[in-house]
């Protein structure tokens, strides 16, 4: 078999955003190597015969480091095939994903990527908040909350200078200097929303201003994995129950309270 690693996007959460594309390569892949992030319900669609691997981490415990995954990535394609490798929302915003695919490539590896829809947009998405709206706001930013290097990112207090809507991924061990960091530029009142394990059936959400958002969390108990909006289109938040029947609302409504 011709040695082949795929890196596929899972998507934000919900099993039914992901591509059909992404779908095609989990049924035909020999070997999954999967994220803590991806929906396991997803494995579904794997053969019978492949082999599922866990090199995800939870609360900062490591399944494998990342030079041990891209060591496992080639050993598992020489030997086996075809090997997907499957991330949360896209491989390529904060995903390691073109790491992967670079070091497998100098092993001759044949590999191909295939985008999924990013946590980024669709959890805001899903809670009615657009990242964009006339005069609210022209542009936004997508930054990770913490660095390799575990400190904040130096991109935030960029990002609070300007008008745009910010997004954080990765940064709810960073909120209080993220909230300093926008106190510091007259932005106390500036909105804010907090999503945890958003497109999921046990999303929670949390919803404020800079000024009082570290309380909300403290009362909602909100935690991680989580995504932070920051600015006006939080205030344009839509209510999107509207498109539910009542009987398809009610089961909405028993998912997200479960």
């Amino acid at each position: 078999m011709t040695p082949r690693l795929t890196v596929v996007g899972a998507g934000p959460g919900d099993v039914d955003l992901i591509t059909l594309k992404a779908i095609k390569a989990i049924k035909s892949a020999n070997v999954i190597m999967y994220d803590a992030l991806v929906n396991v319900e997803l494995l579904e669609y794997a053969s019978s015969k492949a082999e599922l691997i866990f090199v995800g981490k939870r609360k900062g415990c490591y399944a494998y480091q990342q030079n041990q995954i891209n060591e496992l990535i080639v050993q598992r394609a020489l030997r086996f095939g075809h090997v997907v490798r499957l991330k949360g929302g896209d491989p390529f915003i904060f995903g390691r994903g073109a790491e992967e695919l670079d070091y497998a490539k100098e092993y001759a590896i044949e590999v191909a990527m295939v985008p999924g829809i990013s946590s980024s947009a669709a959890v805001p998405a899903y809670q009615g908040i657009p990242l964009t709206k006339r005069n609210a706001s022209e542009s936004f930013w997508v930054i990770t909350g913490t660095t390799k290097s575990h400190e904040i990112s130096t991109d935030i207090a960029l990002a609070a200078q300007s008008t745009a809507t910010v997004v954080i991924l990765m940064g709810m061990s960073k909120l209080s200097e993220i909230v300093q960091i926008f106190s510091k530029e007259g932005k106390s009142e500036t909105a804010i929303a907090i999503i945890q394990n958003g497109t999921r059936p046990n999303e929670k959400v949390g919803i404020g201003k800079i000024s009082n958002i570290e309380s909300i969390v403290e009362e909602q108990k909100l935690s991680n994995p989580a995504i932070i909006i920051i600015g006006e289109v939080v205030k344009e938040r839509v209510d999107l129950t509207e498109i539910y029947s009542k009987a398809d609302l009610a089961q909405y409504n028993t998912q997200k309270t479960a």
